[in-house]
């Protein structure tokens, strides 16, 4: 069976099984509580091929992540011009502000205004800043991604290989609580890099194909720093969800056939983390169908 397969049947048990719930966004949900992929990264990265998956602006995303930013700036500065945090500052500038700016230029005046974009363009302490800065209670900041390198390279064994990013003491000045928010590590005894990401919530249609590419890029990364192999990307949901308004779109996209996964390269080697960017990576052979152009919910 195609690994991708597990994904399919996932939305389309939403789709027959799913509990209709509310939620934050006023939407509504289909959801399932507890879901596992299993993926092994030595036979192909989780870029899914039933559509299109804009896989540069998730790793561009969790390169984001790993340098400790929080600011949308340097996700609109270059190629690929990364939009999805965009919404939440500029719904809150709108609202602070009473401007009826348009979000296009909401973006603009981030890249080009200083102030402004320090102002405005910050998600408080979000993903980031929670991985390379954790504040303990003591003042110290804690480099949990640092931390976590050096364990697999002098503690392999241990069961502390963890990056967490649910700080509640933090989520109120958060602009979005971590929806991917625990990666623990594993190493086998054959020296393969194993990794299990935990999702509070996983919007299926939208934040799932992305989720992956960046958790696949995590692990590239982290094998190679660390010296090792790649091994299995472990994924699992606990509100697993499909929004009311993308029922749609997963029914097109189950009755799709995957094509072979394609092949992530990273040749950055041991870079630091501020020093890598997108053109230390190749998708070798990626042909997936066309994208499926669906709402996001805010």
């Amino acid at each position: 069976m195609h690994p991708e397969q597990q994904y399919l049947d996932l939305m389309a048990r939403l789709l027959n099984e799913g509990d209709p719930r509310g939620d934050r966004t006023g939407v509504g949900t289909r959801s399932l509580f507890g879901q596992v992929l299993r993926f092994d990264l030595s036979r192909g990265t989780p870029v899914f091929t039933t559509k299109k998956v804009a896989w540069k602006h998730a790793a561009k995303e969790m390169l984001w992540f790993l340098r400790g930013d929080t600011n949308i700036r340097s996700l609109l500065e270059g190629s690929p011009r990364v939009t999805i945090w965009s919404d939440w500052p500029y719904q809150r500038y709108c609202r602070e502000t009473g401007d009826s700016i348009e979000m296009r230029e909401f973006e603009e005046r981030i890249l080009t205004d200083d102030d402004f974009a320090q102002a405005w363009g910050d998600l408080g302490p979000v993903y980031g800043k929670q991985w390379r800065r954790w504040l303990a209670s003591d003042g110290r900041e804690i480099d949990q991604v640092e931390t976590a390198l050096d364990l697999l390279k002098h503690d392999p064994n241990s069961r502390r290989i963890i990056v967490e990013g649910w700080n509640v003491g933090e989520l109120d000045q958060m602009t979005l609580p971590p929806c991917h928010k625990t990666y623990q590590f594993w190493v086998s005894g054959e020296g393969r890099l194993s990794l299990m990401l935990t999702q509070r919530s996983a919007d299926v249609l939208l934040g799932v194909p992305f989720n992956c590419v960046g958790a696949s890029v995590f692990l590239h990364l982290m094998a190679a720093k660390a010296g090792l192999d790649v091994g299995e990307l472990v994924w699992c949901g606990a509100d697993v969800h499909l929004y009311q308004n993308h029922v749609e779109q997963a029914a097109i996209q189950i009755a799709r056939t995957p094509t072979p996964w394609p092949s992530l390269v990273y040749s950055g080697g041991d870079l630091a983390w501020e020093a890598i960017g997108l053109e230390h990576f190749e998708l070798l052979n990626y042909d997936p169908a066309p994208a499926i152009p669906a709402p996001v919910a805010v």
